[in-house]
């Protein structure tokens, strides 16, 4: 993998209604990410966060909380992290809320042809303002990116879609809206449930994935929400969804991304310290980062 990983935080909360969540990035600072990934001979550079403009109220455009702030934030970091793949590194981002993976994929997706991704998950995220049953955009990112919803927020980059629905791959959802299920069926997005992993289990999962994407995209982003874990094992996030996957099999899934050497860019996301215990989480997550960046037992 690349050996040079610029860091970029978003302390985002404005995605979704649960208060917290901005201190994820701080979190997993905190649990020692960027000193564990330098022991694995990584370069860092620490972009610090993105600014986060805060409305005066809780505000509601065209059904979409807090519409315009979260536009503005994502335009923000699709900027940065497409001046950092630019640089040649491979941008790791922090969050937030989910709803920054649009910007995430807009600042990466200029760089590729076909780029894949693997939205790692208990949520699907392919809602828009007519499906949503909440209005949270941290249930819009990869509808967004797809091309799909409000013109504000496909369009963050100058340009859309930002990935095609044959190049992602959804593992460990467990929780879909009506109008989500629809979408998938329509456009054929490979997704593996709770259901499959249970099934066939994750070596299966990850093998078939790897497979599936490796010779149809030029590169791979991996977009990690914590609440894909079993709320037992990650109890800091916001929207925890009982039976999800194990902390084991997280780290054997992320450990055989790092084996392929697929993955060009990733976020992690949803980490919420005020709901957590002990930080258990952030240091989850740094757990897991280090797996994706080559850390073995052995």
């Amino acid at each position: 993998m690349n050996r040079h990983i610029s860091v970029i935080g978003v302390p985002m909360d404005l995605g979704q209604s649960r208060r917290g969540v901005d201190m994820g990035p701080s979190a997993m600072r905190y649990a020692g990410l960027i000193q564990r990934l330098e022991s694995l001979g990584y370069e860092i550079e620490d972009c610090g966060d993105v600014t986060i403009g805060r409305p005066e109220k809780s505000s509601s455009i065209k059904g979409l909380k807090n519409l315009k702030a979260v536009s503005e934030a994502n335009q923000q970091l699709a900027q940065i992290v497409e001046g950092e793949v630019n640089k040649g590194r491979f941008p790791l981002v922090l969050g937030g809320d989910h709803s920054i993976a649009i910007g995430t994929l807009a600042g990466v997706s200029k760089s590729y042809q076909n780029l894949g991704v693997i939205w790692y998950d208990a949520h699907v995220d392919l809602n828009t303002a007519e499906t949503s049953p909440s209005g949270n955009i941290h249930g819009m990112p990869l509808a967004a990116s797809m091309g799909l919803g409000d013109s504000s927020l496909i369009n963050i980059g100058g340009y859309a879609p930002k990935v095609k629905p044959e190049n992602i791959v959804i593992i460990g959802a467990r929780s879909i809206d009506e109008g989500e299920r629809e979408l998938i069926k329509r456009t054929n997005i490979k997704v593996y449930t709770m259901h499959e992993i249970d099934k066939i289990g994750m070596t299966a999962v990850i093998k078939e994935t790897v497979d599936y994407l490796k010779d149809r995209t030029d590169g791979i982003h991996l977009s990690f929400d914590l609440d894909s874990l079993d709320p037992s094992e990650a109890p800091g996030v916001g929207t925890p969804v009982i039976g999800g996957v194990t902390y084991r099999e997280s780290h054997l899934a992320l450990e055989m991304f790092a084996q392929a050497n697929v993955i060009t860019s990733a976020e992690f996301v949803e980490v919420n310290p005020i709901l957590d215990d002990k930080n258990k989480t952030g240091t989850l997550a740094v757990d897991l980062t280090a797996s994706l960046f080559g850390e073995k037992l052995l």
